[in-house]
Parts: C-alpha cells; sequence; structure tokens
C-alpha cells in the first residue's frame, strides 16, 4: 500500500531543514579530511553506498515509489544525493577547500532550484522568496570572496565540479516535491540503486586508496558518510522539501557555507576574517526571509 503523505507542517519542515544543516556541514569537513589521505572519492563513494545500501535493501519491494514512472526513477536516482553527486563532491573537495564545497554546492542550489521550477512549470517564486535567495547567493559569495582572489586551474575544476553537484541536486529536490516521494521512499530510490551501481564500478575501474588508509578513517568515513548523508540526510531532506517546498529547502541549504566554515576551524584549522563573518550574518538574514516568505 502506498506511503501516505502527512499534510504540510512548517515547524517540522523547519526542524528537518536545520538537521540538514548539521550533517551536510559535517559532511563537507568529514568529506575533505576524507580525501586528503590516500582514499580517493570512490573508495568514499563505495563506503558510504556498501553501507548505507545494505541497511535499505531489505526495504526495498515495500517502499519503492511505484508511483513513478520508470524515467522519473532513473532520473531521482542519478540527480539525488547518489553515487553520480557524490563523486562529483569528494573529487571537487580534493580540489579545493570545505569552504568552497560549502559555497559553490549550497549558496548556489536555490538558484538553479528557481531555474528548474521555472523552466517546469514556467511560474517564478514569490518577489519575496526570489529577493532573499537573492540575499542568502550574495552572502555566500562575499563569505567567499577573499578565498575567490586567489585562483588556480585545479581549485577552477573544483568549483566546476561543486556547482554541477548543485545543479543536478536541484532537479532531484524538486522531483521530491512533485512526485511526492515520501523519506522512506527516498531512501530505498537513493541507497539502493545507486549501491548497485558504485559497488561494481568501484571494483573494476576506478582507482582505490583503501589499501593504505588508516583503518580508523576506514571506519570512521563508513559510519558517518553512511548514516549520515546517506541515511538520515535523506529523510530529512525529503520532509524539509515536503513541508517547506523545494525553494525554501535549496534555501536553508545555502546557510551550509556558514556552519561548514565554524566547523572547519577546530576540525581542518581554517580561520575565519571580517569579511568572512559578515557574509555569514548576510546569508543568516536571507535564510530568515525566506522561511519567512515561504510561511
Amino acid at each position: 500500500m502506498q506511503d501516505e503523505i502527512p499534510s504540510q507542517n512548517t515547524r517540522l519542515g523547519i526542524l528537518s531543514a536545520f538537521g540538514i544543516l548539521v550533517i551536510w556541514s559535517g559532511f563537507l569537513v568529514f568529506s575533505r579530511a576524507g580525501v586528503q589521505t590516500s582514499l580517493t572519492p570512490g573508495d568514499i563513494t563505495m563506503l558510504r553506498f556498501a553501507l548505507a545500501g545494505a541497511i535499505t535493501v531489505p526495504f526495498l519491494w515495500r517502499w519503492w515509489p511505484r508511483q513513478l514512472p520508470w524515467w522519473g526513477a532513473g532520473l531521482m536516482v542519478l540527480c539525488g544525493p547518489g553515487a553520480v553527486y557524490s563523486m562529483l563532491t569528494y573529487e571537487g573537495l580534493a580540489q579545493t577547500s570545505a569552504a568552497y564545497g560549502g559555497i559553490f554546492t549550497n549558496a548556489s542550489l536555490p538558484l538553479f532550484t528557481v531555474l528548474v521550477i521555472v523552466a517546469v512549470t514556467g511560474q517564478w517564486p514569490a518577489r519575496a522568496q526570489l529577493v532573499a535567495i537573492g540575499i542568502v547567493v550574495a552572502g555566500g559569495v562575499l563569505f567567499a570572496a577573499p578565498g575567490l582572489m586567489v585562483t588556480s586551474e585545479n581549485k577552477a575544476i573544483g568549483v566546476v565540479l561543486l556547482m554541477a553537484t548543485a545543479a543536478i541536486l536541484s532537479v532531484y529536490t524538486f522531483c521530491l516535491r512533485y512526485w511526492r516521494i515520501t523519506p522512506r521512499q527516498a531512501l530505498v530510490l537513493i541507497n539502493v540503486p545507486n549501491a548497485a551501481l558504485i559497488l561494481p564500478l568501484w571494483a573494476l575501474f576506478l582507482p582505490s586508496g583503501l589499501s593504505g588508509a588508516a583503518p580508523e578513517m576506514i571506519v570512521g568515513q563508513t559510519l558517518f558518510q553512511a548514516l549520515g548523508p546517506g541515511f538520515l540526510a535523506v529523510i530529512l531532506y525529503a520532509l524539509a522539501a515536503e513541508h517547506l517546498g523545494p525553494a525554501a529547502t535549496a534555501g536553508f541549504s545555502a546557510a551550509v557555507p556558514a556552519t561548514a566554515a565554524l566547523l572547519a576551524v577546530p576540525v581542518l584549522g581554517e580561520h575565519l576574517n571580517l569579511v568572512e563573518w559578515t557574509g555569514i550574518g548576510v546569508v543568516t538574514l536571507g535564510l530568515l526571509l525566506l522561511v519567512r516568505a515561504r510561511r
């Protein structure tokens, strides 16, 4: 029997979105730490979906979203927070930093989401939402301004990869609401097919540094990547998209650069200057305005 979709609950949506902030901030910092070891982007992606897929595969038949056409399921598998998204993110973080990861994956997500909404429905969000999204994106750019003054070829490649993750995730964000995907359906839709995709690719084709990594790093990356962004964040993202809408959910994600930067101070030794703190304030203001506009 198909899962029932709950009525909209703004408070639940906001709590879910804040949970996403915490997990995604840790995801950027912890992933950056992982790719600085011998672990490759393919290794971390494999570890993530090997465990997440094993946890959810027993529920595949019961929770599969049968309202989806076959092409819709394929689109969401490829554009969701799955193997493609993870590989692009890890590779981008290997070329740049956690702060860049936050800016170019999350601060640009509201903009890409609006473009998807307009392209599919022909309808623009309310003016207040557009203004709020503009403030959030402007704050993210301001936050990254000091680092953007110094660039390199590798950093430019990393920026392109990170922005590509925002572009594809915006499609997934829209599809969650369009096809009324529940959190349980999102779990099996993302974890099981992507596990089936990445495991043979990793075993046969992708480079690996798994043998040279410390056991505690392997265990830590496996548990965090699978249970955090691979499991809990999928549930929270589906809840936020259902109860706040795709534009507001994407707007919450734009605050990740600020929270990721704060977490990176003790973990990665990164420090913030006055311009970056100002960017944090602007992002926070835009986020509050976006939630107010949604309500």
